[in-house]
């Protein structure tokens, strides 16, 4: 009888592949969802595995290697413009801000942005939302990023932290809890937050093709919720709690660390409070990415995102 039972739980157990962009405490909620047990409790049972990078990430999407990629909206709309003709959809929203923080070799103790001028500035991938925020941010500051500083961006997304602590760059571009950890360690120094400078963005969501939507909604649906849950669950518990959450997914990172990284992350908002992906936000993305001069051509809303399962989960929850 309990092998009936156990073999009957077990079939109803839907798996998941799911592909993120790095591994940072920028995504909290997905890693509560994961040890607070949310994608469980809707039957799923997520397989979660780190792609480092952009580029990378999608490819394994588009190869469907993958079913669900986590990873910046910008690259949405790159694969649109090649004319794909299965899209990649965003249907649901992490992060609703930049994630990444300025950190200075030296310590400033009265930082300015123009503190930056006639400095080597180690920053992220070309055409990566990263760099294409922090651009956006530094030309607010009235400082241009061709010309006002040195700009590196020949580094591979995940030697860079490696690249600035054996010496290259004055200021450097990083997530948590990368910045932290080199605070801690005397190799640099936070000075600023590009997400609390760049406002609400669609900065990382969950996409898949539009043929994986279609043949799975009801899966789709579970998975939305389980993020849905756990979004809230974030908003509702201090940063301790997530800390000691989430922990075993930073093994390596002190506990204090993780604690004082997500605290950063939900003092500025940037986690979003549910999976909706807004129409207004979409359109500042698609702001930033033409400000950078990377925007292939304009993609309206509809076309490449779908809110409704995140509208859907968000009324029934």
């Amino acid at each position: 009888m309990l092998f009936i039972l156990t073999s009957c739980s077990e079939q109803k157990t839907e798996k998941i592949h799911l592909a993120e962009v790095t591994r940072s405490l920028f995504y909290t909620p997905l890693y509560v969802a994961i040890s607070e047990g949310f994608f469980k409790e809707e039957g799923l049972n997520v397989e979660l595995k780190t792609t480092w990078g952009g580029d990378k990430t999608m490819t394994t999407l588009l190869s469907n290697s993958t079913d669900i990629a986590l990873i910046g909206s910008e690259t949405s709309i790159y694969v649109n413009a090649q004319g794909a003709s299965d899209p990649v959809i965003n249907f649901a929203q992490l992060t609703q801000t930049d994630g990444t923080f300025l950190v200075s070799r030296k310590k400033i103790d009265h930082f300015s942005w123009k503190a930056l001028q006639g400095k080597t500035f180690l920053g992220q991938r070309k055409g990566g939302m990263p760099q294409m925020a922090g651009e956006f941010v530094l030309k607010r500051k009235g400082i241009d990023p061709q010309k006002d500083i040195h700009l590196i961006q020949s580094i591979d997304f995940a030697n860079i932290p490696n690249s600035f602590a054996s010496g290259t760059g004055d200021f450097v571009q990083l997530f948590e809890p990368q910045a932290s950890i080199f605070e801690k360690e005397g190799i640099g120094h936070i000075v600023a937050s590009f997400g609390k400078e760049s406002g609400k963005i669609p900065y990382t969501t969950f996409m898949a093709k539009k043929s994986y939507l279609e043949k799975n909604t009801d899966k789709v649906e579970k998975f939305t919720r389980a993020i849905y849950k756990a979004q809230q669950w974030v908003l509702s518990h201090s940063a301790k709690d997530a800390a000691t959450s989430i922990r075993q997914h930073f093994q390596d990172t002190d506990l204090s660390i993780i604690e004082s990284s997500i605290n950063r992350y939900k003092q500025q908002n940037t986690f979003a409070e549910n999976p909706i992906l807004d129409e207004k936000e979409w359109k500042l993305l698609q702001t930033i990415v033409d400000g950078a001069g990377e925007l292939p051509k304009y993609t309206p809303y509809e076309e490449i995102v779908n809110s409704k399962i995140a509208e859907k989960v968000t009324k029934k929850h």
